[in-house]
């Protein structure tokens, strides 16, 4: 069965949080992962704010500003995916240092 994807809409803050992680030096590829999103979006992003072109439509005018609820949306769910994407590397980090454990435990049959 063919799925047809349809193009995400993101707000002008959610773009510049993803920039400002990748310029902060995190690799696009896990940005875009942690956000959930295709890489070349972030990449032409990048690209579009290095020519100070980012806040601009496709005709060259500014893009209409969103409200300060939207953008506090916005950083929060770009926090949020970089917590889980934090949590889902702690529980596989204690769950292998905890077989490591158990092997080692007296008993064990090691």
């Amino acid at each position: 069965m063919n799925e047809v994807k349809s193009r995400g809409k993101y707000t002008l803050e959610f773009k510049q949080e993803a920039v400002r992680q990748v310029k902060g030096g995190r690799a696009a590829s896990v940005v875009a992962k942690t956000l959930r999103m295709p890489k070349a979006s972030l990449t032409n992003w990048v690209r579009a704010d290095a020519k100070g072109q980012l806040g601009m439509s496709a005709e060259g005018k500014p893009v209409a500003m969103v409200t300060p609820e939207q953008g506090e949306i916005a950083r929060l769910r770009a926090e949020l995916a970089r917590v889980k994407m934090e949590r889902d590397i702690a529980k596989k980090a204690a769950a292998y240092f905890a077989q490591d454990v158990l092997q080692g435990t007296p008993g064990s049959g090691r």
